[in-house]
């Protein structure tokens, strides 16, 4: 499944924080957002535009993983995983000696990549049924969660968000690369679509337990590239 909807990409997984309780969200997700990708019918037509070439994160694909720094024998999790564009390019990157789960809560996107993931022989590729309430994998068992066009997707991102901390590993980094919201620039699409801008939603990452931190990051115009960690203690 894809938790990436790009303008027309989609997948899931959220989290909690304590301290959100005070930070309410600027808006609210459509009920019906997620609906779409729960139908069989309608997998091939968002496989083929999850990896369009009028997609930004697929044309800049290879310099997004790039970004990710990733290395040999790392976990990583791919949330809202969807065609497994991704998950593919990073199994790349972790190797046979390391694992990158593809999270979604689509049955079938998740059947696509097990079989992508046979042909191409990545066995390091794992599968997993998520849920709009947590990521469903072990506590501390990834280096890092990957969400592409999925943050917007998330229908609690508070129970998300304490679910993606709990699955990291102490001092493991989020990557989150969303539609980059802005009021009078944005196309019809996205002010409908993201229900807020960059800035609330780093305020609710941070707010989750998050910490901002630097490190390299791809040229994007549609979408903002934001990296952040789970603090070591």
């Amino acid at each position: 499944m894809d938790w990436k909807l790009g303008m027309t990409s989609a997948t899931l997984v959220m989290f909690v924080a304590g301290a959100w309780a005070q930070e309410p969200s600027k808006g609210k997700v459509d009920p019906k957002i997620n609906e779409q990708f729960q139908k069989k019918e309608n997998v091939d037509r968002f496989i083929k535009s999850f990896e369009g070439h009028d997609r930004e994160v697929s044309t800049k694909r290879d310099a997004i993983v790039a970004a990710l720094q990733l290395k040999p024998g790392m976990a990583v999790a791919d949330i809202g995983a969807g065609s497994g564009l991704f998950t593919r390019l990073m199994a790349e990157k972790v190797g046979a000696e390391g694992a990158v789960y593809a999270v979604d809560i689509s049955k079938d996107f998740l059947k696509h990549i097990d079989a992508q993931s046979a042909k191409l022989g990545q066995r390091q590729v794992k599968t997993v049924l998520g849920s709009q309430n947590g990521t469903n994998l072990e506590p501390e068992s990834v280096d890092l969660v990957f969400l592409s066009d999925v943050y917007h997707h998330f229908e609690d991102h508070q129970q998300m968000l304490a679910s993606i901390k709990k699955t990291l590993r102490p001092g493991g980094t989020l990557i989150v690369i969303e539609f980059d919201r802005k009021e009078g620039k944005s196309s019809e699409f996205i002010l409908k679509h993201v229900r807020a801008g960059q800035a609330d939603f780093r305020k609710e990452i941070e707010a989750a337990g998050f910490q901002s931190a630097d490190g390299p990051k791809p040229e994007l115009k549609e979408n903002f590239f934001a990296r952040f960690r789970k603090p070591a203690e």
